[in-house]
């Protein structure tokens, strides 16, 4: 078999990241859990959460969550390291961003970067990154087929 011939698995189904077991009390998860339920719709799993070890997050499907667990070495990552999601129209994008800044306006601990559009001619990149609270920013992306 030739890699053009092997297909792969066909979608990511989880990110996993560590971060100190403090962000992961009471106060932590439910800070998390907020925004990123505002901001994205993302719902925690209660059975699967550990106070102080473990907080699991679906993405919108049984088989999608992010997973955030507690090290004594947690993750540190610089400002553009990122997992990426897709959104189904730029609305969509728009409303996501809109959900993300108004959280910023009342928490600074949000970090949005703008929105931009790449032209990439047979299609247009609409992007933008945000973060809370968690070591890896979320990149929002629509794609816009041309033509």
């Amino acid at each position: 078999m030739s890699i053009t011939d092997f297909k792969g698995p066909a979608r990511f189904n989880h990110v996993a990241m560590s971060v100190p077991a403090d962000l992961l009390d009471e106060a932590g998860r439910s800070a998390i859990t907020r925004f990123y339920g505002d901001v994205f719709g993302w719902r925690e799993h209660p059975t699967m959460t550990e106070d102080r070890k473990r907080l699991v997050m679906g993405v919108h499907s049984y088989d999608q969550f992010v997973f955030v667990i507690a090290d004594d070495n947690p993750m540190q990552a610089p400002r553009g390291d990122h997992f990426g999601m897709a959104v189904d129209s730029l609305e969509e994008l728009k409303e996501v961003l809109r959900r993300a800044e108004a959280f910023a306006a009342t928490d600074s601990r949000v970090d949005v970067m703008d929105y931009e559009v790449e032209d990439f001619g047979v299609l247009k990149l609409h992007s933008f990154y945000v973060r809370y609270l968690l070591p890896l920013m979320v990149e929002v992306q629509h794609f816009e087929m041309i033509g």
